[in-house]
């Protein structure tokens, strides 16, 4: 007999070993993330994918599936939760997406749509953040860094070469490489390496190639991030 959880009432069958992210995402129920990636190992710091189980807050893509959970997952309360968490993100980065090359392609701002997130309820941080265009290939905008350490893990776990890390704290975190000179074009960052490609806003830019798909035909242009996301992570798992 299967073992199943229960998702929003959904019966959800699951396998020995994943988490309630992985059961959610192949029986096609999506729970919000930033910093979740399906083939890197869970982080759970960007907090979003917070569901409620048997009565606890756990975060989904760190949390076991343990036959006969009883989770909730679209309730008004961890909506709103998930809604100040990514105001917040915005507040703290200095996120101008109407300029921005990744708009219509952002998970940042795709999930703040998702969330109905009409405007950013805090005060901005301003925070002081620098740029770094030294690579031949690739752009580093420190302002839209919402530090999901996807690239730190993609670069360590993937790509073999462990460039990116996360240092500081609070107002002074920041993302920084793994160089002697601390210039993104003393590491061994290549332009085709998945942490080149894996950021989920535009701190990470491929020079040469903005606007090259036109906005309107965009990932997100047209459908929102729980159906786009949700077949994202299917063609990852493919």
């Amino acid at each position: 007999m299967s073992k199943t959880i229960t998702i929003d009432s959904k019966m959800i069958p699951f396998q020995e070993g994943q988490t309630i992210m992985e059961a959610a995402t192949a029986a096609g129920v999506y729970i919000p993330h930033l910093c979740h990636h399906p083939e890197f190992t869970p982080h759970g710091s960007c907090k979003l994918c917070t569901v409620n189980v048997n009565g606890r807050g756990c975060t989904a893509c760190t949390y076991p599936a343990i036959d006969g959970q009883e989770i909730l997952n679209e309730t008004k309360e961890l909506n709103d939760d998930r809604r100040k968490i990514t105001q917040m993100l915005f507040v703290e980065g200095n996120h101008l997406c109407p300029g921005c090359e990744k708009s219509g392609n952002c998970q940042l701002q795709a999930v703040g749509y998702y969330l109905n997130m009409l405007d950013n309820h805090f005060a901005h941080f301003f925070a002081r953040r620098d740029l770094d265009a030294s690579h031949p290939d690739v752009l580093i905008d420190r302002n839209r860094c919402i530090f999901c350490t996807l690239c730190v893990r993609a670069s360590r776990e993937k790509d073999g070469k462990d460039v990116f890390a996360i240092s500081g704290r609070g107002i002074n975190k920041q993302l920084v490489f793994n160089s002697e000179s601390g210039q993104l074009k003393d590491t061994g960052l290549g332009v085709n390496d998945q942490a080149a490609h894996i950021c989920p806003t535009g701190a990470i830019l491929i020079k040469r190639t903005g606007f090259t798909v036109p906005i309107g035909e965009r990932r997100f242009d047209h459908n929102d991030i729980a159906e786009t996301g949700l077949e994202q992570e299917h063609s990852d798992h493919g």
